[in-house]
């Protein structure tokens, strides 16, 4: 019996650790190629943008500096794996935050993380609607000849994609969803890929595109005050592309989650900041390249989706494709970070009101080929309805860069920057106004100041983008 008992249960007490999360070993190698995988995504649209914002000197180095904080931050973070007190594994971000910090650091942590998981799905609505619609320009053109407008209206692929996301809602258990995220991955490296060839291609096709040093220039490309604004949201939405602050928000797949599945010998922090320094270096590697290419390309003129800058004509395929890669992506991303929300919001509900027959009761139905469903009314109501909040913000909002700029600066200084080094603070017992402690103060003091700068740039982009909008009326 006691032999049985070690072999199920690690030295903190927990159940013990098989080193296999979604059937891999869980190893360094595995959990580096999740991070890349979960990092990449819808962001990389917006960087050749940010650097014709930034120019060629101050953009890529953006990108080094956002790179560098995340990897410092996020080796502090791997340190806080387990309760300083009992040595238990912390099995999620707020686990962490509790264990090392508590109080209302942890409620904080909380209200950040959510804030920003909804945000995330709003942004994900609108970016798969202009690929949507993007798709059927480029069919137009390749029909009806270049001269013809093609304009479509984005809302009704919103409600296409609310549709789809309804239905996938409808899946009570988030582990059936694994394959779903593999395949968001292999998407998100399909449609940066053919971006990036397409970048090449143009890049050394003859036809050079005009940039600078400084990037755009004023009062030929924009004006002193949209030279300003489009910087600082430019420094938004290379936050939002790093996005290792939305990994640590995806519950069964960020970094303290991948973290607890590490196999425990060596240390499992030892194997997550390995992990981290190549999932981070890969990362930088591939944001460079896609961004500074992308600029080369397009020049000062880049668009918000430097996809959609090759224009829609041919090879009309293959830009469909990268389009169809990005919904495909978005289809499953929407839903990884929605859950998270879900599930909070069902368990409290079922905590505060255990005896509610419209709550608890989820009776089981047959389904062809699905087998038995669990069917609960109270689940098919509030995640229809939240989906249809999504939609409909998106559609009141179909600001591609504000809206990535504002998530990128809300999220990266409180959970990328803020909460890593507090904990670190805390657990090592760093004196107030030691050198150590005043640097890395300053830190997160310069952070935040940098993550209002980029706010302060979105929410001037959208204010003045509101001005000249019409409801529900976003036409591509």
């Amino acid at each position: 019996m006691e032999l049985e008992a070690s072999n199920r249960y690690g030295d903190d007490g927990s159940s013990k650790r098989t080193g296999k999360p979604y059937s891999t070993l869980g190893t360094w190698v595995t959990a580096s190629a999740h991070i890349i995988t979960a990092v990449i995504g819808s962001g990389v649209l917006s960087l050749s943008w940010a650097i014709a914002q930034l120019g060629w000197i101050a953009g890529p180095i953006a990108l080094v500096i956002f790179s560098i904080i995340t990897w410092f931050t996020s080796t502090l973070l791997a340190d806080c794996c387990r309760d300083p007190v009992s040595g238990k594994r912390c099995s999620c971000y707020m686990d962490a935050v509790k264990s090392n910090l508590g109080g209302i650091n942890n409620k904080f942590c909380g209200l950040a993380q959510y804030a920003n998981l909804v945000g995330i799905t709003i942004g994900y609505s609108i970016t798969s609607a202009i690929s949507m619609a993007a798709i059927k320009r480029s069919d137009c053109f390749h029909k009806e000849g270049h001269n013809v407008g093609c304009h479509v209206k984005n809302n009704k692929f919103m409600i296409i994609f609310g549709i789809i996301e309804i239905i996938l809602s409808q899946i009570p258990n988030f582990h059936e969803l694994s394959w779903l995220s593999a395949v968001a991955a292999v998407m998100s490296f399909g449609y940066s890929t053919i971006g990036l060839g397409l970048s090449i291609a143009k890049a050394v096709g003859g036809n050079h595109a005009r940039t600078s040093l400084t990037g755009t220039t004023v009062g030929v490309d924009v004006t002193s005050w949209q030279k300003t604004w489009n910087c600082f949201e430019a420094i938004g939405d290379i936050a939002f592309a790093y996005a290792f602050s939305t990994v640590l928000t995806r519950i069964h797949v960020i970094d303290m989650e991948l973290q607890d599945t590490l196999k425990p010998n060596p240390p499992e922090n030892e194997s997550m900041k390995k992990a981290t320094s190549v999932g981070v270096s890969v990362t930088t590697i591939f944001y460079v390249s896609c961004g500074a290419l992308g600029y080369a390309a397009l020049g000062n003129n880049t668009p918000g989706n430097f996809l959609t800058g090759f224009g829609f004509y041919e090879p009309y395929w293959l830009i469909d494709m990268a389009n169809v890669f990005i919904i495909v992506h978005l289809i499953g991303a929407y839903q990884v970070f929605c859950q998270p929300i879900f599930k909070q919001v069902e368990d409290r509900c079922f905590n505060q009101w255990p005896n509610n027959s419209f709550i608890k009761e989820s009776p089981p139905i047959k389904l062809p080929l699905f087998g038995v469903y669990s069917f609960s009314t109270f689940r098919v109501v509030w995640r229809t309805g939240y989906v249809i909040l999504t939609i409909v913000l998106a559609m009141l909002l179909p600001f591609f860069n504000g809206i990535l700029g504002l998530l990128g600066a809300a999220s990266f200084w409180p959970l990328t920057v803020y909460f890593p080094i507090q904990m670190h603070i805390t657990r090592e017992e760093i004196r107030a106004f030691s050198w150590k402690w005043i640097w890395l103060n300053f830190l997160v003091l310069l952070c935040l100041i940098v993550s209002v700068l980029a706010a302060a740039g979105s929410i001037a982009t959208i204010v003045k983008d509101l001005s000249t909008y019409e409801p529900f009326n976003s036409v591509s």
